[in-house]
């Protein structure tokens, strides 16, 4: 399966610089990670959320766990939890669902970063599918998405709701 097609079509549009990689079959994030032999910390992986009854894009490392509570502060809501499959699914009708890429403006979504993912020069995602990654600037990538930046994650090695 080719790199989604909107997604292509975008970062040609906009000149940036990008590169697309091929890998084994993977389903997480930080299988991909270990695959490219990059850091977990430069791998983006999207985290539907419903945040105040609306869909919300999360992007955080591959090897971050999101964190609800910190989210919830961080975004001034009411209430942040974990949008299930089936509330997301119609609204990427060509992408494989968990190999999403971070650009929720391509599907009417607001998008959130959580600030770690700023700190590498590089950010590299799925590309629509679970064979495919691409790896590009992440002012680029900022400058595409303009992303809310937020706090989703904290160091802890367990999930917090």
């Amino acid at each position: 399966m080719p790199i989604l097609k909107k997604l292509k079509e975008m970062l040609d549009e906009a000149k940036v610089s990008y590169e697309i990689y091929t890998h084994p079959l993977a389903y997480t994030a930080q299988e991909i990670a270990e695959q490219q032999h990059i850091s977990g910390k430069e791998m983006a992986k999207v985290v539907m959320l419903e945040v105040d009854n609306a869909l919300v894009m999360g992007v955080i490392a591959s090897s971050s766990k999101i964190h609800l509570n910190m989210a919830k502060a961080s975004l001034g809501a009411s209430a942040v939890r974990l949008a299930t499959e089936d509330e997301f699914t119609a609204r990427f009708p060509e992408c494989e669902i968990g190999a999403m890429p971070p650009f929720g403006n391509l599907f009417g979504l607001r998008v959130v970063v959580d600030p770690a993912l700023e700190k590498d020069e590089y950010i590299y995602f799925n590309a629509g599918n679970h064979v495919q990654t691409v790896r590009m600037r992440y002012k680029d990538f900022a400058k595409l998405v303009n992303p809310q930046v937020g706090l989703l994650t904290k160091e802890t090695d367990k999930w917090d709701a």
